[in-house]
């Protein structure tokens, strides 16, 4: 089987995070590692050339195939910041309803800056996720 592609590093998250040219952008991904340190109790990480990740967790599907994820995480791509809720989403979750302007993946979280969104209703959906990835990949 193929080995995956990304995976946790030593390169600087704060190098990378200062050369974020969008200032609006680094500004936000420095919120989102304070916040996201303080939920995990994890120090960042980069996971590839372009994602900040917090804790890890293994996984294994039905295939065979396995390896180590972050727990939770982000990357402050050009078009918007993508945070990365390894617990994914319920559509029906009221959370979403109440958290702002958004777009969701299967597991990620599109928003263009934190300014669209309820900031405390984001550190919830964070909470839920890092907990649930806990109980059900220890």
């Amino acid at each position: 089987m193929p080995e995956n592609k990304t995976k946790a590093t030593d390169k600087s998250v704060q190098a990378f995070l200062e050369s974020v040219e969008d200032e609006r952008k680094r500004e936000d991904s420095f919120t989102l590692v304070k916040l996201m340190q303080e939920v995990t109790g994890e120090d960042a990480r980069m996971w590839g050339d372009t994602m900040v990740g917090f804790g890890s967790y293994h996984y294994k599907y039905a295939s065979g195939r396995e390896g180590d994820s972050m727990l939770v995480g982000f990357s402050p791509r050009k078009a918007n910041l993508t945070l990365y809720i390894m617990g994914g989403f319920d559509e029906d979750d009221p959370l979403l309803s109440q958290l702002g302007k958004y777009k969701t993946g299967k597991v990620c979280l599109y928003v263009k800056t934190l300014k669209d969104v309820d900031m405390n209703v984001l550190r919830q959906m964070v909470e839920r996720s890092v907990k649930h990835m806990r109980e059900t990949h220890r």
